[in-house]
């Protein structure tokens, strides 16, 4: 997908079963950021995510003024996962080297759904109605 737009859809996460959970692909509720308003906007003033939420383009985060613990995971340019770290409020991540974009989600959700290193995500956009 080459331009990004503000809204929602699904991030679909595959899995093979090795870490205890069910093979095949989980299917999670997404919101996409990716204009610079929704980008720096994040989850601030939220208690909680339903699913997950994508900042693209996007190489490191921070939890001020988060009001709950989130999993960040860390994709590269073609949805690799590059790393995954629980992050309290008030803290500061390092950006990612070959990061481009960013999933955020309440803490414990991602090792549920099986994101870690090594997996691929796809992300598919709703289409907006105009």
């Amino acid at each position: 997908m080459g331009k990004w737009r503000d809204g929602s859809g699904t991030l679909n996460v595959d899995t093979d079963g090795t870490d205890g959970t069910d093979a095949g692909t989980r299917e999670v509720p997404l919101r996409i950021a990716a204009s610079y308003r929704a980008r720096t906007r994040g989850l601030l003033g939220q208690d909680g995510v339903d699913g997950a939420l994508l900042i693209t383009p996007c190489a490191s985060v921070h939890t001020f003024r988060m009001r709950f613990t989130i999993d960040v995971a860390y994709l590269d340019r073609h949805f690799n996962v590059l790393a995954v770290r629980t992050m309290k409020p008030g803290r500061l991540g390092l950006p990612r080297l070959r990061a481009r974009h960013v999933v955020e989600s309440e803490a414990g959700a991602m090792a549920e759904w099986g994101m870690r290193p090594g997996t691929r995500v796809r992300i598919v956009a709703q289409a907006t109605v105009v």
